[in-house]
């Protein structure tokens, strides 16, 4: 698979906006960590190999264990490894990126809330959006996964 164009020289602008968000989310309060699991789970839901590598990379590089890399996807049997917070948080994000099938139900919302207070809960949702946002353009466009790059 080859990358089809490099929207970065293409879009810079575009692509500068993106990173504003980005910027927002660094800033908001949210723990790192959380917001990496997040990103890792919603690259995980739409199969971005590029987000897949780039966010294993950045939470082993905040200390995460793989172990609870690994089991990300599989969150809900993995006992007390993921917190009350990242627990909710993994919830929201896979109900909001998936939103065409669930319709982000009263009880998704209601079981964030408990975690999450108004603005956590709207920054998390702009850190999920933004995320689906960069997945679609790294799948469209098939950026190489930096695991790929290094065969």
């Amino acid at each position: 698979m080859s990358t089809r164009l490099d929207y970065n020289q293409i879009a810079p602008a575009g692509v500068k906006a993106l990173g504003g968000v980005y910027g927002y989310i660094l800033q908001s309060g949210l723990p790192a960590t959380l917001v990496e699991l997040v990103y890792l789970r919603i690259s995980q839901i739409n199969n971005c190999a590029y987000c897949l590598d780039m966010h294993t990379r950045d939470l082993l590089k905040k200390g995460q264990p793989i172990e609870k890399i690994a089991l990300v996807q599989a969150w809900r049997e993995a006992g007390n490894l993921f917190d009350a917070r990242e627990r909710a948080a993994l919830a929201w994000a896979e109900t909001v990126t998936r939103v065409a099938e669930t319709g982000v139900p009263d009880e998704a919302y209601a079981a964030a809330r408990i975690e999450f207070n108004e603005r956590e809960i709207t920054d998390l949702t702009i850190a999920i959006g933004l995320m689906n946002a960069y997945n679609r353009m790294a799948i469209s466009f098939r950026n190489t996964p930096q695991a790929a790059l290094e065969q």
